[in-house]
């Protein structure tokens, strides 16, 4: 099956098609084991980069300089 690329669907994501009198649904099929590593990945990144600088009481935040955000 064919979907317009405007969907935003990557190669390899899987779809159950699912019909709804005369209108039909792509439901995606979920990996939650593989969403769970994704989500513990993303977690591990953002501890290595650590938290903002700054003191939060005086209303300013400081952003340092991170290499590969940008």
């Amino acid at each position: 099956m064919r979907v317009p690329k405007s969907f935003g669907i990557k190669p390899g994501d899987q779809f159950e098609l699912v019909e709804h009198g005369g209108k039909f649904e792509l439901l995606p099929i979920i990996d939650l084991e593989h969403e769970k590593a994704e989500l513990k990945a993303l977690a591990r990144e953002l501890r290595e980069i650590g938290p903002i600088g700054g003191d939060p009481n005086d209303g300013r935040i400081e952003f340092p300089d991170r290499p590969g955000l940008y």
